[in-house]
């Protein structure tokens, strides 16, 4: 099987979390921590990032919570955490550029990472794999959202 998929032509890597109706990306990384990031799909209907502002690293924030608001040409939202746990890094090429979350959202346009506080809990929220792909083809067609649209030098996932 290949490394993503594409549904209605919005990339989904099949390695990843999903917090679909969040639009939201989960990935563990090999010590553990929890990188987040927004989606194909959420990049798509925001329009071009403009700029993020983070909530402070080396706080605790339990599930849901406000970990940064983003804002971009069409859109004003906050990134709600699906895991609980410490903030450890947000991520300074997106601090400094904003729309590497429209061009790179699974690679160089991540947002935050955490030390998770009971992932195995957290990832039963959310979906990978062949699950994800049927959530987002319902989600999509649900809501009537249109083709991703990928802006020039969008970087496909490894």
């Amino acid at each position: 099987m290949a490394a993503f998929v594409l549904v209605r032509n919005c990339v989904l890597p099949l390695h990843l979390y999903y917090k679909v109706e969040d639009h939201i990306w989960a990935r563990v990384e090999p010590n553990g921590d929890v990188t987040l990031g927004y989606t194909d799909v959420a990049q798509t209907t925001a329009g071009g990032i403009l700029h993020v502002t983070f909530r402070p690293v080396g706080a605790f924030y339990a599930r849901g919570k406000v970990v940064a608001v983003v804002e971009s040409s069409k859109w004003l939202g906050a990134l709600r955490t699906p895991v609980a746990g410490t903030l450890v890094a947000t991520n300074p090429l997106v601090a400094e550029d904003a729309g590497w979350v429209n061009r790179s959202p699974y690679r160089r346009g991540w947002l935050v990472r955490f030390r998770p506080e009971n992932l195995e809990r957290d990832l039963q929220d959310l979906v990978t794999g062949e699950e994800a792909i049927r959530a987002y083809e319902a989600l999509m067609a649900e809501k009537g959202l249109e083709d991703c649209v990928h802006c020039e030098g969008y970087e496909v996932p490894e």
